[in-house]
């Protein structure tokens, strides 16, 4: 018997719930990598008034309400499925609401324009999902018909007649929310294992041009299940789950790998020195109906999707836009790459972004931009899509 248990001996595996607050099954294929994760539960004490003849707190009646609640930081990883599907994908369906939209890619008959490609045959793309070539990733601005995209930016290299590119699978906002079951299972068996039940991802924060591009997923739970005090029952399971077999989980993508592309004409820039994107989903559970301790639902209120980054100040036509854009209020386009290589690939596409006027950082040798609250807005669900490959 070891004197400790290492911090490092711990995996995580996530699953989309069937039902809410019913714990998802789980296999191999759902472990994810993960920095931290961070559960509590506590009960809700109601405040008793009652003259007691004394000082001295004297308990209150159980059972009682609980809230519970957890946050998980994790680095971007490379894809190590088959299908395509990123190992966070249960949790950015959590945030986003949409499932995953997978593509095959397809063939390309041309290139009519240097944004614009026709297919050799139906697409079957959808606006806002993602398209890859080359180690890159693009967005569909627009379907024009069929078999013809009209692409958010170039690629770099354009694809040939004859090209093929590269499957996808993209994710899209929704009105409703989706919960899941997150796993935390620590080594050896004998110490206490976790299970989050009813989970769902309230706010998203994803940096970029960090060490590692870096996820941040947080929100509230229905109920914390531990193998320690399991009862039959709590999560609707009949028996503490056994862990899957282990599986390896891919590396995690460097930070500094990727692209950005910003404006009204999107242009690319190379002088990107950090940014960051935050949804807030404003999550209510309905944790207070008369006969439940516990969550029976829960509720997304009023989206809210801001953006902050820097970028070093330079006297070229795209930056100075940037600042007007500001100045005057005019939405732009905004896409992130992370990453650069296929397999190891997410793209972020919001179509209509309010800049803030930018602050001017002269601490250091060179003035940086610090464009900070910068909300983007849309007319249905559309404010942003992500897309892997």
């Amino acid at each position: 018997m070891a004197c400790y248990i290492s911090s490092r001996d711990n995996r995580f595996y996530v699953a989309v719930e069937q039902q809410f607050g019913a714990a998802a099954e789980i296999a191999a294929t759902n472990r994810f990598p993960a920095v931290s994760l961070s559960i509590t539960q506590e009960a809700v004490l109601p405040k008793r008034l009652d003259k007691t003849g004394s000082r001295t707190y004297s308990g209150e009646g159980a059972p009682f309400r609980t809230s519970a609640s957890f946050m998980l930081k994790s680095y971007m990883a490379g894809n190590a499925q088959s299908s395509g599907v990123p190992c966070h994908g249960p949790l950015f369906e959590s945030a986003l609401g949409g499932g995953a939209q997978p593509s095959p890619g397809g063939a390309v008959e041309s290139v009519l324009a240097p944004g614009q490609i026709r297919f050799l045959n139906p697409h079957g793309l959808g606006a806002g999902q993602g398209l890859a070539f080359g180690g890159e990733l693009r967005f569909a601005a627009a379907v024009i018909d069929d078999r013809t995209i009209r692409l958010n930016a170039p690629f770099t290299i354009l694809p040939a007649a004859g090209s093929v590119l590269s499957p996808t699978v993209s994710y899209s906002l929704s009105k409703s929310l989706k919960s899941v079951t997150i796993y935390d299972y620590w080594s050896p068996e004998t110490a206490v294992q976790r299970v989050a039940c009813g989970a769902v991802v309230d706010r998203l924060k994803l940096s970029v041009n960090g060490d590692y591009h870096e996820f941040e997923f947080r929100g509230p739970a229905v109920e914390l299940v531990d193998s320690t005090s399991f009862v039959p029952g709590s999560g609707s399971l009949t028996a503490f789950p056994a862990e899957p077999a282990t599986s390896t989980i891919p590396a995690p993508v460097p930070g500094h790998l990727g692209q950005a592309w910003i404006g009204s004409t999107p242009n690319q820039f190379f002088t990107l020195t950090e940014a960051s994107l935050t949804l807030d989903n404003n999550v209510d559970m309905r944790a207070r109906e008369f006969g439940s301790t516990k969550a029976r639902c829960f509720a997304p209120g009023a989206r809210s999707l801001a953006l902050r980054f820097s970028v070093f100040a330079q006297d070229d036509a795209a930056t100075r836009a940037l600042y007007a854009a500001a100045k005057q209020f005019s939405p732009v386009e905004v896409m992130l790459q992370l990453g650069q290589q296929p397999g190891q690939l997410m793209g972020i596409y919001m179509k209509s972004v309010v800049l803030s006027a930018p602050s001017f950082d002269d601490r250091e040798p060179r003035v940086e931009w610090r464009f900070d609250g910068c909300l983007a807005r849309g007319q249905a669900e559309d404010e942003m899509y992500l897309a892997f490959a």
